[in-house]
């Protein structure tokens, strides 16, 4: 007798086991089981639309059903469905695409290095600080400092790098070495009377502190995200960075900005180093490098920080490291396809320019009851949700923001809620009717989410 689940609900709650998720309430739930995707819509098995304002996970950059990418893949599969980078070889691909991603870098970069993944990208950039440090006759020069809040994935390295309590707990997190200093997060850790400035000094003094604590000697980089992502969307403070970039240039540590949810337009520049004027020795991509059509990222690295590994290399006689999959030629021929659409569709000044209607919107409802805060810049974006006035001590937090997705999820919108920040990060593709589209269904949410926690 056949016993097996008869739906795809049934046999996903039989076999799969998902990431970021209760895997016991899973168990209760079930899925939500999406089948197409068209645009900045998804579609589910019941025939449901929905927005997709999260684009996947910050990442499909121009849309669910670009036949350009799906044309690109299927060519190269064709063509050469796999090979490696390792022991001297290369393929066209690659080569295209490492010339393309220093073309387009914000500051000159000398060398790109290709993984298969944010997380897998943060911790190859973590081992490649150690072995430079070696290299330099620097061996206690090791430790990296990144921010409480702060996402960078969820490998061993990455996951320590990341900032936030639920990616450390019975995981035995973070490893010994990563610090964690003050996440610049304006609306909800600036003390009374400080203003937007003063708090952006105070930042750059915390992470002075830390410095000089622990010893400059001993520190080899700072990781941030340019604006944060998975942390509740947090945008810098004004003078934030320039004022992090002079203690980090003080100190001769090295800045890598993680902009594998900002890179390739999502602030309204090609990268979110170029929207606040940072100069970053390191960068980390993924995400929208491909519109996630195929697992791929990369970090660039400055010549300073090239020219030590590879003589260690050298000295070694092999640099140690790699991935069967990195370089994927596939993946690299969608990722060179991908950013010649978003030049040539000019996404990245719609993304500007679409982010300024999704941004005047959002904050036209930062005077409701229920609303903290509205903020992002350029196409990300989040509504701070708050318990009625006198009543913050009947929700845990995660409550608001659990109730207010299911809400969304019930009018057509995917949205993610960070505890009780509703995060917005529609494809760049997105047009000005489907702006208004959000907004009113932001709206309608607004009401019936007042309604339920009268």
């Amino acid at each position: 007798m056949d016993l097996r689940p008869n739906s795809d609900e049934a046999r996903d709650i039989a076999y799969h086991f998902h990431g970021y998720t209760n895997a016991r309430a899973h168990e209760e739930q079930g899925p939500l089981i999406m089948e197409r995707g068209e645009g900045v819509h998804v579609f589910d098995t019941q025939g449901n639309r929905y927005i997709e304002g999260m684009a996947g996970l910050w990442s499909v950059a121009v849309g669910f059903n670009e036949t350009r990418l799906i044309d690109a893949a299927h060519n190269q599969m064709r063509k050469l469905p796999y090979y490696h980078n390792f022991a001297h070889r290369s393929h066209g691909p690659a080569i295209d695409l490492a010339e393309k991603l220093i073309e387009i870098a914000p500051v000159p970069m000398d060398k790109v290095f290709f993984t298969n993944s944010g997380s897998e990208a943060n911790d190859t950039i973590l081992k490649m600080l150690w072995y430079r440090s070696n290299a330099m006759g620097k061996p206690e020069k090791k430790k990296v400092i990144s921010r409480m809040r702060g996402y960078h994935g969820v490998t061993i390295a990455s996951a320590s790098m990341t900032g936030l309590p639920n990616n450390h707990r019975s995981f035995d997190l973070p490893i010994e070495g990563i610090l964690h200093t003050t996440c610049p997060h304006y609306w909800r850790e600036g003390r009374d009377g400080e203003s937007e400035e003063a708090f952006a000094t105070r930042c750059a003094d915390d992470l002075e502190a830390m410095i000089e604590a622990e010893g400059a000697e001993t520190i080899a980089a700072f990781i941030a995200e340019p604006v944060m992502g998975a942390g509740g969307v947090v945008v810098p403070p004004a003078t934030y960075w320039s004022k992090i970039q002079a203690v980090l240039k003080r100190h001769d540590i090295l800045l890598i900005a993680d902009e594998v949810i900002c890179g390739f337009g999502r602030t309204g520049r090609m990268f979110g180093s170029q929207t606040y004027d940072m100069q970053p020795d390191i960068l980390t991509m993924s995400k929208q490098i491909t519109s996630s059509y195929f697992p791929f990222s990369a970090f660039m690295m400055t010549k300073d920080v090239y020219d030590p590994i590879a003589d260690e290399s050298d000295r070694i006689g092999v640099l140690g490291h790699g991935y069967t999959a990195g370089a994927h030629p596939v993946g690299a021929a969608v990722a060179l396809e991908n950013i010649r659409i978003i030049q040539e569709r000019d996404l990245v000044a719609n993304a500007a320019e679409r982010g300024g209607e999704l941004q005047a919107g959002l904050a036209a409802f930062a005077a409701h009851p229920l609303v903290g805060e509205a903020r992002g810049v350029g196409l990300i974006a989040a509504l701070e949700l708050v318990a009625p006035e006198g009543r913050d001590t009947e929700f845990a937090p995660g409550k608001l923001g659990a109730h207010m997705n299911s809400i969304f999820l019930r009018n057509g919108l995917v949205s993610r809620n960070m505890l009780d920040a509703m995060a917005f990060c529609p494809p760049l593709i997105i047009s000005q009717s489907e702006i208004s589209d959000i907004l009113r269904i932001v709206e309608k949410s607004l009401a019936a989410f007042g309604d339920d926690i009268k």
